[in-house]
């Protein structure tokens, strides 16, 4: 797909189809792109490189858009490999290219990379500059957005910020897609346990004059950059995107199913005009935490399994706990034959959160819902109300 930065700035990145888990744990139904740019000026500087699986297209568009001239910088925004995944194949083909990057990127580069480091690196610190010509390059600092040796670069002249993985997405750049999805869905699993590093970033970002973002993944972002930064500020302060309710059970044979079902059509009568209902054991977990995040309250029900609670909820909790959940609502639902267990459970791993207040009463059903739960039912929904 071609995608048009500048004149002086090319996009050389690639698009990867054929993954079918990033990171080996996310969905990727659309792919994803691995983004590259280069700047052409006096001296010439790239934008990180690529995930090795697709380092021969991307040389190819490297060299293409060099048109034989040579490279001067690289700028290492982020190591991991899906970015930095193409550094040595790189020193091959440009062997006085200089390395440009932090004092905990040097640190961490030769746990990558067998590289001769001396005499082929430019250590930079935090708002230092670095000139190509026309073009100036100003780093700062970005640690823990997701990595601690992460920076993002402004170049001033064409009021450029190059991002990272701040304001990626999932998908290839030539899928047609809403950006919030697939990028709400990419931050709160990849970078959601850093929201205070997050807001840092963005509190420098506010000092920067921007007219375009390129990111590490995902689209350019052109156009209404305040509704993406606006978001980028609400999902990193743990504040809800919108008002509604997420029902997130995990259910054996099917009655906790049904019990979620039941919960949801009450909210609904009463007026919640959002209610998502997934089911644990077959939805993407990713999507789960993704509105688990997106929304202001949840309820969980879980069926009691070996003294505990069904493990598709305990992952679902686990997954929660790591990604700083907090600020929200929360009513529990359990469900057990002989000994329930999983509402304790529950509550035992969300009383552990930040700012998590559980609504009361706990509802029990023992083994199919009847009608002796109704009133449970409506009283759960109406402390979800309150």
């Amino acid at each position: 797909m071609k995608v048009t930065i500048s004149d002086n700035i090319r996009y050389i990145g690639v698009d990867d189809k054929t993954l079918d888990l990033f990171e080996s744990q996310y969905v990727v139904p659309n792919g994803v792109s691995y983004n590259s740019y280069l700047i052409l000026d006096e001296k010439t500087a790239l934008m990180d490189t690529v995930d090795a699986r697709k380092t021969e297209e991307w040389e190819a568009n490297l060299k293409e858009a060099l048109a034989g001239r040579a490279l001067d910088y690289l700028v290492i925004s982020h190591l991991e490999p899906d970015h930095a995944g193409s550094i040595q194949r790189l020193l091959e083909l440009y062997p006085d290219v200089k390395l440009v990057g932090n004092a905990k990127t040097f640190s961490m580069l030769p746990q990558f990379f067998d590289i001769e480091l001396d005499g082929r690196t430019v250590t930079v610190k935090e708002g230092e500059s670095l000139s190509l010509g026309a073009h100036t390059l100003t780093f700062y600092m970005a640690p823990m957005v997701h990595w601690p040796e992460v920076m993002v670069t402004y170049e001033s002249s064409e009021k450029i910020l190059f991002s990272a993985d701040g304001f990626g997405k999932f998908g290839a750049l030539d899928t047609e897609e809403d950006w919030a999805c697939e990028a709400r869905r990419y931050y709160f699993n990849i970078v959601g346990k850093y929201g205070a590093s997050v807001q840092a970033l963005l509190k420098k970002a506010a000092g920067l004059d921007i007219a375009m973002i390129c990111p590490l993944h995902g689209p350019i972002l052109k156009e209404n950059l305040a509704y993406h930064i606006g978001l980028y500020d609400t999902w990193s302060s743990y504040r809800p995107e919108n008002s509604g309710v997420l029902i997130a059970y995990a259910s054996i044979h099917g009655n906790t199913g049904k019990a979620a079902e039941k919960l949801a059509e009450i909210l609904r009568q009463k007026g919640v005009e959002k209610v998502v209902v997934s089911d644990l054991a077959r939805e993407d977990m990713a999507e789960v935490i993704e509105d688990a995040f997106r929304y202001d309250r949840m309820i969980v029900a879980g069926a009691s399994y070996d003294g505990g609670v069904f493990p598709c909820m305990q992952d679902f909790l686990n997954h929660l706990v790591s990604k700083a959940y907090q600020n929200r609502k929360v009513g529990i639902l359990e469900n057990g034959s002989w000994g329930p267990t999983a509402g304790r459970t529950m509550k035992a791993v969300l009383e552990t959160m930040k700012n998590v207040t559980i609504a009361e009463p706990m509802v029990t059903i023992r083994s199919t819902l009847k009608e002796e739960n109704m009133a449970d039912l409506e009283a759960l929904a109406d402390a979800m109300l309150a």
